[in-house]
């Protein structure tokens, strides 16, 4: 059977709250003393581990001494996510850094989004540093992966379900525009931005007031701020 591996002490927590399976957990003897919640999970059975063996099978030492493999990641589909009652999509333009998905899965998961898209090629999927990185929230929060983005964007927008770019140089800002019905804010990798042809296919752009010297923000904060926003305005 194939296996994918979630490490670190809240990644492997949350998997065995989420829905997928956990086939095997490991753990080193200081994690189950300072992780009581270790100590009662009943399936699988807990096998502690010399450090030196998670950092191995792991590849990193990132591990926090917690170290599970669960059956691999079931993505969602995108269209269905965007067809459901006033939906709020974060999709990523080949945001390829698995970190900076992680931390959008995790901001997306806490504002209530209805999911987080990306496009199959040129971007991260979901991956132990992915899931790592969101602390835990990718088991909670649905992911799909679409052909082609700018494709996508526009068979699934309609008068009810708004596409925005955010880029640095629109002349609305997030706080004047109505986020507050069906909405996929489509964020773009630093340093590139978004694609010509992903930008043409959004309705519309909003940007985030900056009055600094900084031109723009990390995309994991500039999705960030924009999914809360849109939180604040639907209530």
């Amino acid at each position: 059977m194939t296996r994918q591996q979630v490490y670190g002490r809240r990644p492997v927590r949350e998997a065995l709250r989420g829905p997928r399976e956990v086939l095997e957990l490991w753990a080193t003897e200081r994690a189950v003393k300072t992780e009581p919640w270790l100590q009662e999970v009943e399936r699988p059975r807990l096998q502690v581990k010399p450090e030196r063996e998670l950092s191995e099978a792991a590849g990193t030492r990132d591990h926090q001494g917690v170290l599970a493999w669960c059956e691999p990641f079931k993505y969602a589909d995108g269209w269905e996510l965007a067809a459901g009652e006033v939906p709020l999509l974060a999709c990523l333009d080949q945001v390829t850094d698995p970190r900076n998905l992680g931390a959008v899965i995790r901001s997306a998961e806490g504002a209530g989004a209805t999911g987080v898209v990306v496009p199959a090629h040129g971007s991260a999927t979901v991956t132990p540093a992915v899931a790592r990185a969101s602390a835990g929230a990718v088991e909670h929060l649905p992911v799909a992966v679409v052909p082609n983005l700018a494709r996508y964007l526009g068979e699934v927008k309609r008068g009810d379900f708004w596409i925005y770019a955010a880029t640095g140089d629109a002349m609305t800002t997030m706080w004047d525009a109505d986020l507050t019905g069906g909405l996929a804010l489509v964020f773009g990798a630093e340093g590139k931005g978004l694609r010509p042809l992903v930008r043409k296919t959004c309705d519309d752009a909003i940007s985030i007031p900056l009055d600094g010297h900084v031109e723009s923000l990390n995309v994991s904060v500039a999705a960030a701020l924009m999914l809360y926003e849109a939180k604040r305005q639907r209530g």
